[in-house]
């Protein structure tokens, strides 16, 4: 199984006192504390917060092959869960939010070492899949930003 951890905060109190006045400052430290085991252990994965605040986790490697499953994290409650899987397995990939809340995954590698130009969209609202277009150029190790137009 493997282990998430997120981020909390602890807070200290700092009093100053001069003659007329005393002020207290309060500053937060962030730490970080145990959460929920994902369902499959992974890394090269993605990570992307949808709008309703959950965490999809999508791909990477389990350090045999490279993967097709998803998870959601619930940072409410520390709990992962399962949805849809991605219809290709794939690690180094990206993924990137877009305006309609849809999750965009696109290029990676796969488990024969090929670079990938599939791409595909994961809609939250039914956890679901959809192969969409694929990129001009297979590419693995890049970044995506999403633009203003969504």
């Amino acid at each position: 199984t493997a282990t998430t951890t997120s981020t909390t905060t602890a807070t200290t109190t700092t009093t100053a006192t001069t003659s007329t006045t005393t002020r207290t400052t309060t500053t937060a430290i962030p730490r970080w504390t145990m959460t929920g085991n994902m369902n499959v252990v992974r890394y090269t994965h993605t990570a992307s917060t949808l709008a309703n605040g959950l965490v999809l986790v999508a791909g990477g490697f389990n350090g045999s092959s490279y993967l097709n499953s998803t998870e959601l994290y619930n940072p409410s409650t520390g709990t992962w869960t399962t949805t849809g899987s991605m219809s290709t397995a794939r690690g180094y990939h990206i993924a990137s939010s877009l305006a309609n809340g849809s999750i965009l995954v696109a290029g990676g590698l796969n488990s024969s070492g090929g670079y990938l130009s599939s791409a595909e969209l994961y809609n939250p609202s039914t956890g679901t899949w959809t192969t969409t277009g694929s990129m001009n150029i297979a590419r693995q190790y890049h970044t995506a930003s999403t633009l203003v137009n969504g």
